[in-house]
C-alpha cells in the first residue's frame, strides 16, 4: 500500500524549513527535498508555500540568501540561518520534542 503523504501541522512549516538548512546553505529545491527525504516521504511542500515561507523567515532575520550556482550549474538562491535563525530552531525543536512527549504520553495512556 503506497504511503500519502501527511498534511502539513499548523505551525511547523517554518520549523521544517529553518531544520532542513541546519548544515549548510542551500537552495528552496534541496530544501524541499530535504524535508521529503528526512520524512521518508511523508511530509512534502509545496513550492509556492515553500517560497512565502523563506521570504517570511527572511524578513523576520532568521534566514539570509544569497545568489550562487546549483549543483547543474544553474544560478540559485542559496538561504542559510542567522544566529537569530540558530536560535529560533533550537528553541522550537525544544518546544516541540516537549510537546510531542508530552502527546505520546497522552496517547500511551500514561
Amino acid at each position: 500500500m503506497p504511503v500519502l503523504p501527511l498534511p502539513l501541522l499548523q505551525g511547523t512549516l517554518d520549523l521544517l524549513v529553518l531544520g532542513a538548512m541546519r548544515a549548510k546553505p542551500i537552495h528552496g529545491y534541496g530544501i524541499a527535498t530535504v524535508i521529503d527525504e528526512r520524512s521518508g516521504g511523508q511530509l512534502r511542500v509545496e513550492d509556492a508555500a515553500l517560497y512565502q515561507a523563506l521570504h517570511r523567515l527572511e524578513r523576520q532575520g532568521y534566514v539570509e540568501a544569497e545568489w550562487g550556482a546549483s549543483e547543474n550549474n544553474r544560478r540559485a538562491r542559496y538561504y542559510s540561518l542567522t544566529p537569530q535563525g540558530r536560535r529560533r530552531l533550537a528553541d522550537q525543536t525544544a518546544y516541540w520534542r516537549s510537546y510531542t512527549k508530552a502527546l505520546d504520553g497522552i496517547l500511551r495512556g500514561a
